[in-house]
């Protein structure tokens, strides 16, 4: 590739620029066996070269210039104008479940962990242009925030509406799960996901956790499960000030990661722990690159060629060389 634009159709030809060099050879080999040889005792009565002496390689010159235009006009040089459409082959459907639980507002993470979640998965729904999400709360019941949609606006508001207080307080994991895969069951996608994240343990609902993954692994859902907390204590709400407002304390943190194993690893998924802002950021990440959408790529190509200006120089070139040989230089042949 020449330059931004430009390319050859047969740089191959760019080979032949090597005889160039062979021929400069044989020019003064060839020159140095015609020219004869007299000696004498003073330069005194010769005068100084002329011009014209000086300037007798010149049609020698225009003539290898010529050749070279020809062979750059052989190597065939072209723009390219390119047009790419693509078309995704392989679309992905995803529900988010998300706990907004209470013990949600713990500060281990930055500044809560319910804050840093939508943080985190408000970047991944960007990365995510060509697939469907929905979005689904739940904490002693759950509902369906917004049905899966590929319009990533409508989902972003939503994620940015999940807060607190919206739902009886708890942790029904199962209820979440099963309104997820509830959203799915009728997609028709290649590929359904379902990246369920808690804080707890399951203490709510009326559908067991281990029923609801049946029901995704039934409908050929995958799982993901997040368990968001860090090892050990983490300042916690524990009770009510009188203005209404949460009192905080120390909390052991607890999460059932014996059953959130369990359900990734019932439906083909995974299970994650994420301790910190950084693991929960990195564990979405990992996410994104596992559940890969297969998009095809159309590239169209409109060349122009560009020989013709070439193939017109070496003509000039090579005009303007027989016109010195057979005029100016006419005396030296």
């Amino acid at each position: 590739m020449i330059g931004p634009e430009i390319a050859f159709a047969n740089p191959e030809f760019f080979w032949l620029l090597l005889g160039l060099p062979l021929a400069v050879l044989w020019y003064f080999l060839r020159k140095k066996k015609q020219g004869a040889s007299l000696r004498v005792p003073s330069l005194k009565g010769f005068g100084k070269p002329g011009l014209l002496s000086r300037l007798q390689p010149l049609p020698f010159v225009l003539r290898l210039l010529a050749l070279a235009a020809v062979i750059t006009a052989m190597a065939r040089p072209q723009t390219q104008d390119i047009s790419t459409r693509t078309k995704t082959t392989k679309g992905i459907d995803i529900v988010m479940a998300i706990d907004v639980s209470s013990s949600m507002l713990a500060r281990d993470l930055r500044p809560n962990r319910l804050s840093a979640l939508k943080e985190v998965a408000a970047e991944f729904i960007r990365k995510r242009p060509n697939d469907r999400i929905g979005l689904v709360a739940y904490a002693g019941e759950s509902y369906t925030k917004t049905p899966i949609t590929s319009d990533k606006s409508i989902v972003l508001n939503a994620l940015r509406e999940i807060t607190y207080g919206q739902l009886n307080d708890g942790t029904a994991i199962g209820m979440g799960l099963a309104t997820s895969v509830n959203r799915l069951k009728e997609s028709t996608a290649i590929s359904k996901v379902i990246i369920l994240l808690t804080d707890g343990v399951n203490n709510a609902g009326f559908i067991e956790p281990q029923t609801a993954a049946d029901l995704a692994l039934e409908y050929g859902i995958k799982t993901y499960t997040i368990g968001l907390g860090t090892n050990g204590n983490a300042l916690s709400p524990i009770g009510y000030n009188p203005d209404g407002s949460f009192r905080y304390g120390m909390r052991q943190v607890e999460i059932d990661e014996d059953l959130l194993t369990a359900i990734a690893s019932a439906t083909g998924g995974q299970y994650f722990r994420a301790t910190d802002n950084e693991k929960l950021e990195a564990i979405y990440d990992e996410i994104n690159k596992l559940e890969k959408t297969e998009v095809e790529e159309f590239k169209y190509y409109r060349y122009e060629e560009k020989f013709r200006g070439w193939v017109l120089l070496a003509g000039g070139l090579l005009l303007l060389e027989w016109a010195l040989r057979f005029t100016l230089f006419r005396s030296f042949i």
